[in-house]
């Protein structure tokens, strides 16, 4: 390892970004799969991708609040607003970690995620699991319904979401991005190049 890498991404941080790709991906699969014909017994496969989603989450959330700098990727009015105005003026600053894009992908998956989230485990009342029997009549028909319809529309945008995603991942420039989430660093001159050292507040504590 040489000291002209940079820690962009802890090992426990990678783990959480993969474990939750994979969760994803199955509850995709398993949720839309049967809707294009693909007929197989998908109900418990797909439960128990969700409820591992909503540890890996809940687990990421806490260390998120305890250990990590939330304004780092946090996006408010303030981003925004700066945003609007690199915009109109045409002059763009290099971010911190984060780029305002990176920021949005964050907080949009942030939202369906939990979205879905919430949905998903009040359906599972109406399954049986090793844990309880079904119970469909614990909420009338017609909150059922909007229920499925919030469920159905974060599984939808998740598709938009995931597809764009890997499509940045995959551009050349953005790269060393991808490789610094399989394993962990970036370049002194990656970092100098696309982001503002000042506003990365621990780029320069975690040098390996």
């Amino acid at each position: 390892m040489s000291s002209d890498r940079i820690i962009r991404h802890h090992l426990v941080d990678r783990l959480f970004h993969w474990a939750m790709a994979a969760s994803m991906l199955t509850l995709l699969g398993t949720g839309l799969c049967p809707i294009l014909g693909l007929e197989f017994d998908w109900v418990p496969v797909h439960w128990i991708a969700g409820v591992i989603l909503a540890i890996t989450v809940i687990w990421h959330i806490t260390r998120a609040l305890l250990q990590q700098d939330l304004m780092s990727i946090w996006i408010g009015p303030i981003e925004l607003l700066k945003t609007i105005g690199s915009i109109r003026s045409g002059i763009f600053s290099k971010p911190g970690k984060y780029s305002i894009a990176q920021r949005l992908m964050h907080s949009t998956v942030t939202v369906f995620c939990l979205g879905a989230l919430v949905t998903g485990l009040l359906m599972m009342v109406r399954i049986d699991t090793p844990f309880w029997e079904r119970n469909p009549y614990l909420l009338s028909q017609s909150t059922w319904g909007w229920i499925y319809v919030l469920h159905g529309l974060a599984a939808l945008i998740f598709v938009s979401v995931i597809m764009l995603h890997v499509y940045f991942a995959l551009r050349p420039e953005k790269l060393f991005y991808t490789r610094s989430m399989i394993l962990g660093w970036i370049t002194r001159k990656e970092l100098e190049d696309n982001h503002d050292p000042d506003l990365w507040k621990d780029a320069g504590d975690h040098s390996v």
